[in-house]
């Protein structure tokens, strides 16, 4: 018997569309989800901060790099991910530049004024400061990422990046996030905020796959995926 004889008898026929109006009821969730959350993310605005710039050139790793190279690289890979989630993103910088004006006595206390300043915007959701970890030992590695102790959204936020950043890169990292109240953009900003130390330029090892596009590239698709994770669970009532 061949199909359409098959739905003509009444036995295959009922089966057949319950079935098929199950498919399409779940293809049809499916989608709404995704509209749901492309549609949610079109409304959050997020504050991208490569770390340090200009005459502040960070941590220099012991393969030469310098830690501001480094975090440009991975936040504009970043803002790439997450444009294509349809997030509206904002850069503290896009090139080798600091936040401060040349007549500044002290230019970085002028540089940190001025990404707090960008960072506290009415519109601004979330941020995430991009950032390469140091030690004085070489064995110490992995990434982490840092919230304001006293903020629970920023707390759910980091330990989200955490787990994308630790199944993305290295299931070997057993290092959690961690709360801090020293961090000056951490305590001065208004929004959720984190600060990812993607890696440590102090592990020669770590050091070389920092340097590397891809692994920059991967980085950043972790931290971009944590940040949808956060969104999709919150959605945006919750982020205002």
């Amino acid at each position: 018997m061949d199909f359409w004889s098959k739905m003509k008898n009444s036995r295959f026929r009922v089966p057949f569309f319950i079935a098929l109006f199950l498919c399409a009821l779940g293809a049809a969730a499916r989608l709404h989800e995704v509209r749901q959350t492309a549609s949610v993310a079109e409304k959050v605005t997020i504050v991208v901060d490569c770390g340090h710039g200009g005459i502040d050139p960070g941590k220099v790793g012991v393969n030469g790099a310098y830690e501001k190279d480094v975090n440009l690289l991975i936040g504009l890979f970043l803002k790439e991910a997450l444009e294509k989630e349809k997030c509206h993103v904002i850069m503290t910088r896009e090139t080798d530049t600091g936040l401060y004006q040349e007549s500044d006595t002290n230019k970085k206390s002028a540089d940190l004024r001025k990404r707090v300043e960008m960072m506290n915007q009415e519109e601004v959701d979330l941020i995430i400061s991009v950032h390469q970890n140091s030690f004085s030992g070489e064995s110490s590695r992995g990434a982490q990422v840092f919230y304001h102790s006293g903020s629970e959204s920023g707390e759910a936020f980091a330990r989200l990046l955490q787990a994308q950043l630790i199944s993305s890169l290295d299931t070997s990292n057993h290092r959690e996030a961690k709360g801090n109240n020293d961090y000056y953009l951490l305590k001065n900003t208004e929004k959720t905020a984190v600060i990812v130390e993607c890696g440590f330029l102090s592990n020669q090892e770590e050091a070389q796959k920092l340097c590397d596009e891809a692994y920059q590239r991967q980085v950043a698709w972790a931290i971009a995926q944590g940040t949808m994770q956060y969104i999709d669970i919150l959605g945006k009532d919750a982020l205002d």
